[in-house]
């Protein structure tokens, strides 16, 4: 059984036990989550996609840790101008561990 969920507009296929990284939720390290935007059941081969959402789905998971993600580093530049500039970004990102999917 897995489920296609949808969190930080991005879209990820989860089964019990999984755990992922998400963009970061607002609940503290710990305590349960409910993801409501279920886009896609499998049921033992049983599959019922949503249109957007399949009606009455969710997905219970367990709030693990708050971490950061890698750097990511943008440079830019205009030769024989002198001008260049480093930019760096580091995501916010929760982990999540996938507890069951309701239908």
């Amino acid at each position: 059984m897995y489920a296609v969920l949808e969190t930080g507009s991005k879209q990820y296929r989860v089964a019990p036990g999984d755990t992922l990284e998400v963009e970061k939720l607002p609940v503290p390290a710990g305590q349960p989550f409910v993801f409501d935007r279920v886009l896609l059941v499998n049921q033992d081969g049983a599959v019922k996609v949503g249109n957007p959402t399949v009606a009455n789905a969710s997905v219970s998971a367990e709030v693990v840790a708050h971490k950061r993600g890698e750097k990511k580093l943008t440079f830019k530049m205009k030769r024989r101008k002198g001008y260049h500039k480093t930019i760096g970004h580091r995501q916010a990102l929760t982990v999540v561990k996938i507890n069951a999917i309701n239908v």
